[in-house]
């Protein structure tokens, strides 16, 4: 059986190799991508796409801390009606959802580096961590706290 693999927006390539470049914030480009997921999905952003650059084997998302987690939480929140698609049959799914909020994500940061008047990449991401940290409480829903305090999940 070949490796399950995710895909990566071809549009978003020069700012995948920047994020993940030599001076960029982050180490690998997948860490990279599980940012930009998380980001596309506090700025309520999945965005589909068709055209991909080279796939990264998932387990490198899932060998990370709490990697395997964001896919799960991502695709629950999606369909907290559905608690099935944490079912081992339905991983494209739950793939598919991390790729969508990845490229919304991606999307987002590349408004925010356009918008940004010339500041640097780390910087422009230093301001996106700062603003989700500093959100006042009721800024959004818990996603996460919503999933885990439901208890009438059927798995």
């Amino acid at each position: 059986m070949a490796e399950e693999r995710f895909r990566r927006p071809a549009d978003h390539e020069d700012l995948l190799a920047a994020l993940a470049g030599k001076s960029g914030p982050f180490s690998a480009m997948y860490e990279a991508i599980m940012f930009a997921a998380a980001l596309g999905k506090s700025k309520g952003r999945r965005e589909p796409f068709e055209k991909s650059g080279e796939p990264i084997n998932l387990s490198r998302v899932e060998n990370r801390s709490f990697g395997d987690v964001l896919l799960d939480l991502l695709a629950a929140a999606e369909k907290p009606e559905e608690a099935k698609i944490l079912a081992d049959d339905r991983l494209k799914e739950r793939v598919q959802i991390f790729e969508e909020y990845a490229n919304g994500g991606l999307n987002y940061i590349q408004g925010q580096l356009n918008a940004s008047g010339g500041r640097d990449l780390t910087a422009v991401l230093s301001a996106l961590v700062m603003e989700a940290l500093t959100a006042p409480p009721d800024d959004e829903r818990d996603v996460t706290t919503e999933i885990l305090a439901t208890g009438e999940l059927d798995w």
